[in-house]
C-alpha cells in the first residue's frame, strides 16, 4: 500500500523534469480521462489569469460553501502539503482519499499505454476523481499555467474567468500581453458566460472571445465596483458591487473581503459576477455572500502574522504581483525597518519584478531555492545591488535561514516582508513554526 509521500516520488518520476516538469497540451490527458470515465454532473468554474486566482477561488470556495453546496477546488502550487491543492468545502482532503484517487489514474494510465503525465497532469486527473467520489455540487479549477493547453482545460466550464493578463511565464505563453491574453482566453467557451477582470484587456482575448461566441463580460461595463466618493462614519467600511443582468441592474453593498489590499476588490467583483451568471444552476443569497467575503482566508496572499515584528507573507513573483505588494505596504503605517526575506525562480523577470521595491527594504535577505528552476542567491544579491534598490543585502542557504536571520535582527517595532516565490514563503512558515 502506497503512503502519499510514495505516490508523490511516483508522480515526479513520471516526467524527466520531476515536479518543475512543464508540457503543455491535452493529448496526454484525454485518453486517460476517458479510461476513467469522468464526466461532469454540475457547475464547473475555470479560474485563470496571471495573478489574482488564487484568491478569486478562494472566494467562491467560501460563498458557494456557506450556501450549503459540497464544493470541491482545485489550485495550485501548494505552500506546506500537497493535500492543500485539492480541498472539499474549505478543507484539504485526507491522504486516504488522494492515495485512492491516484491508484485510479495510475491504473488507467497504464492501461492507456504508459502515458508519461506531467505532475500537474497526474494531480488534475486525481482531483477530480476525489471530487466525483465525494459527489460534490460545484467543482472550481484553477489553471496552472496559460489556460489554452494547461490540464485543467480538459474540462468544459460552466463558467471561465480571466482575472488578469500581465507579463509571467513568457518562454510558454509568447513575449507579450497579446500572446498572453489569447492563451488565456483559451478555457473560454462557446455560449458560455465568460468572464474578464482586467481593466485594460489585450485585444487577443476580446477577439478569441467573439470569434468563438462566447458570453463575454467585462469590468467595467458588464459588472464592477464602486467605492464611497466621501467616507463617513456609515459607509467607511463598505464598497458597493454592481452587475447588468438582462435589463436589471443589481447593486449590493457589502463590507470589505477579508483577504487584504484594494485588488481583492478586483477578485471578489469577478466571484461575485460569476456566481450570478451561475445563478440558475448553482443559486446563493446575501446570507451566504456576506460571510463568504469577510471570512475568506488564503495563506501567503499579502498575509499579516499576527504579533511583533509584524511578518507580512506574499507569494508574489512577478511584476504586477509585486507592484501590488509595493502598494499595499504603502498602506500598512510606519515601521522603523523593512527586513525582507527574498527568493525567486530563474524563469522570472526578477529585475523587472523588484523595481517597485526600490527604497522601501532596509535589509534584503536574499535566499537559494533549490532545484533546476531555483535561483542562487548570490545571483539574487547581484540583481538587487545592479538595480540600485538600497538596503543591506546579506545571503542565505534557504528561505528557512532567512527568516530565522530577519527574526534575529529585527525589532518589535520592524516589519519582515517574505516574498517573491511560493516556495520562499512555505520555507519562511516551516520557520515561523520553530521557536526563535
Amino acid at each position: 500500500m502506497k503512503t502519499l509521500d510514495d505516490w508523490l516520488l511516483h508522480l515526479e518520476g513520471l516526467h524527466p523534469r520531476g515536479q518543475a516538469g512543464i508540457e503543455l497540451g491535452l493529448d496526454r490527458l484525454r485518453p486517460v480521462k476517458d479510461i476513467l470515465g469522468q464526466t461532469q454532473r454540475c457547475p464547473v468554474i475555470a479560474v485563470g489569469g496571471t495573478n489574482g486566482k488564487g484568491s478569486t477561488c478562494a472566494y467562491l470556495e467560501n460563498i458557494i460553501d456557506r450556501a450549503g453546496y459540497r464544493v470541491g477546488c482545485y489550485s495550485s502550487p501548494h505552500l506546506l502539503a500537497y493535500n492543500e491543492r485539492v480541498r472539499l468545502n474549505g478543507r484539504p482532503v485526507d491522504d486516504g482519499s488522494l492515495c485512492a484517487a491516484f491508484a485510479r489514474v495510475e491504473a488507467a494510465r497504464r492501461q492507456a499505454g504508459d502515458i508519461a503525465l506531467t505532475y500537474f497532469e497526474f494531480g488534475t486527473l486525481a482531483a477530480w476523481e476525489v471530487f466525483a467520489a465525494a459527489g460534490v455540487e460545484a467543482v472550481i479549477l484553477e489553471v496552472g499555467l496559460g489556460g489554452r493547453l494547461d490540464a485543467v482545460n480538459v474540462y468544459e466550464p460552466d463558467v471561465a474567468i480571466v482575472t488578469t493578463v500581465a507579463l509571467d511565464h513568457t518562454d510558454w505563453l509568447g513575449p507579450d500581453r497579446d500572446s498572453i491574453g489569447f492563451e488565456k482566453a483559451g478555457i473560454f467557451r462557446a455560449g458560455k458566460p465568460a468572464l474578464c477582470a482586467d481593466p485594460h484587456p489585450p485585444q487577443t482575448l476580446l477577439q478569441h472571445a467573439a470569434d468563438i461566441g462566447a458570453d463575454l463580460r467585462l469590468i467595467g461595463r458588464d459588472f464592477g465596483f464602486e467605492r464611497p466618493a466621501a467616507e463617513t462614519s456609515e459607509n467607511r467600511l463598505q464598497w458597493r458591487w454592481w452587475c447588468r443582468s438582462g435589463q436589471k441592474m443589481i447593486k449590493r453593498s457589502l463590507a470589505y473581503p477579508g483577504l487584504r489590499g484594494p485588488a481583492q476588490l478586483y477578485n471578489a467583483t469577478v466571484a461575485l459576477a460569476a456566481l450570478e451568471a451561475l445563478g440558475n444552476q448553482l443559486p446563493v443569497t446575501m446570507q451566504a455572500v456576506r460571510p463568504g467575503l469577510i471570512e475568506t482566508e488564503l495563506p501567503g496572499r499579502f498575509q499579516v502574522v499576527p504579533g511583533k515584528p509584524a511578518v507580512v507573507l506574499d507569494v508574489g513573483h512577478n511584476p504586477q504581483a509585486i507592484k501590488v505588494l509595493a502598494d499595499n505596504l504603502s498602506g500598512m503605517g510606519f515601521f522603523d525597518r523593512t527586513h525582507a526575506v527574498l527568493g525567486m525562480l530563474n524563469d522570472k523577470d526578477i529585475v523587472g519584478a523588484l523595481a517597485p521595491m526600490k527604497g522601501k527594504v532596509d535589509c534584503w535577505h536574499v535566499a537559494t531555492l533549490t532545484g533546476i528552476r531555483g535561483t542562487e542567491a548570490a545571483r539574487l544579491a547581484e540583481i538587487v545591488s545592479a538595480s540600485g534598490l538600497g538596503g543591506e543585502i546579506v545571503q542565505y542557504a534557504s528561505p528557512a535561514e532567512a527568516m530565522q536571520a530577519a527574526r534575529g535582527r529585527a525589532s518589535e517595532s520592524d516589519r519582515i516582508l517574505v516574498f517573491g516565490s511560493f516556495y520562499t514563503v512555505a520555507g519562511a512558515l516551516a520557520a515561523l513554526r520553530k521557536k526563535p
